[in-house]
């Protein structure tokens, strides 16, 4: 199959995504190491611990809204547990499953770390916009996540284009 080259207008708009995407995520990560003491990883998931009814989530839980693979999150629990940022706590009821738990060392983390990443993201994200610019950008975000989940949930029904 004759690949569907990107026209000029294509190439402009994906390329500028991907060198956004690229710098502006290098850009937090740094700031979150050194001004929080954490990586991208570790906010991610004290994030959504910290959000979960009783500051506890079953690791499934956890992994579906990463969108990690379980090896992956199982690692960086490791990492963060010896940190005493989390603990992993027996599933009732599920012998194979897991509860991961904020402790108070998470708790301290999280609630620190939170309002400096707001404002390094306001900084370098939001005060470089327009309210028009970021209407447009929350709608284009809008419109691409359903258009993947709409493909995956094809793929998996066996409807793939391809």
């Amino acid at each position: 199959m004759e690949p569907n080259w990107l026209n000029e207008r294509e190439a402009r708009a994906w390329r500028g995504y991907q060198s956004m995407r690229i710098s502006l995520g290098s850009h937090l990560a740094r700031h979150m190491s050194s001004e929080c003491l954490l990586t991208e990883a570790e906010f991610e998931i004290l994030v959504n611990v910290s959000e979960a009814p009783e500051r506890t989530i079953r690791s499934r839980d956890l992994c579906s809204a990463l969108a990690w693979e379980r090896s992956r999150l199982s690692h960086q629990l490791s990492r963060m547990e010896s940190r005493g940022l989390i603990s992993r706590e027996p599933c009732l009821g599920d012998a194979r499953g897991f509860n991961v738990v904020l402790t108070n060392a998470g708790l301290a983390a999280i609630e620190a770390a939170a309002p400096k990443h707001l404002v390094e993201v306001r900084r370098s994200f939001v005060d470089a916009l327009t309210d028009e610019q970021l209407d447009s950008f929350g709608d284009i975000a809008e419109t691409i996540i359903t258009h993947l989940a709409e493909q995956e949930s094809n793929e998996r029904r066996g409807d793939s284009p391809i």
